[in-house]
């Protein structure tokens, strides 16, 4: 169990991810999709559509110590399905809304880029929309370097195109050189 500073005291753990969270963890990513500035998507998905897109290995939620609620989530998926990529990986990081400020990210972040480097990943990556500043900073925060734009890459539901900016993290523990 860890605890945040702040004002109240947040007990929380971080787990692997199992199905039985799933549901929380849709409801999290559906709070991104209503931000407007956290994905393309304009759902979410089932649990085996979800758990097939994304690597067993590297997925954590934050859950409340107490009541078990999941307040942030990390997983990465895969970039291709080509043998060649198979150390890069593509990261997903969600906080409830609610709890968004109070070092969760963090806590997630180094969890997950921890993981990756243990079950071989030597490079991650993340497509973030520009006026994504939280996002881009804690990526930034860990590691993460701004390696370019890419202009109006997808059209939302409205029919806007947006832009993502792409970050990268490639790992020392991996062995490249």
């Amino acid at each position: 169990m860890a605890a945040i500073e702040m004002k109240e005291s947040l007990d929380f753990e971080i787990v692997h991810m199992k199905a039985e969270y799933y549901p929380q963890v849709a409801a999290i990513f559906a709070q991104g999709i209503e931000t407007g500035n956290a994905t393309y998507d304009t759902s979410s998905v089932n649990w085996a559509e979800w758990d097939a897109k994304h690597l067993e290995h590297s997925r954590w939620v934050v859950k409340h110590f107490q009541s078990s609620q999941i307040l942030g989530w990390f997983a990465l998926s895969g970039v291709s399905s080509r043998n060649v990529f198979t150390g890069v990986a593509e990261v997903s990081i969600y906080i409830n809304t609610n709890f968004v400020g109070r070092g969760l990210g963090n806590v997630l972040m180094k969890k997950g880029i921890a993981s990756s480097e243990t079950n071989g990943i030597w490079m991650l990556q993340s497509g973030i929309f520009p006026e994504n500043m939280g996002s881009i900073k804690l990526h930034e925060k860990h590691g993460f370097r701004l390696v370019g734009r890419r202009e109006r890459l997808g059209k939302m539901a409205d029919g806007r195109w947006r832009d993502i900016v792409l970050l990268e993290k490639r790992s020392s523990a991996v062995g490249i050189d």
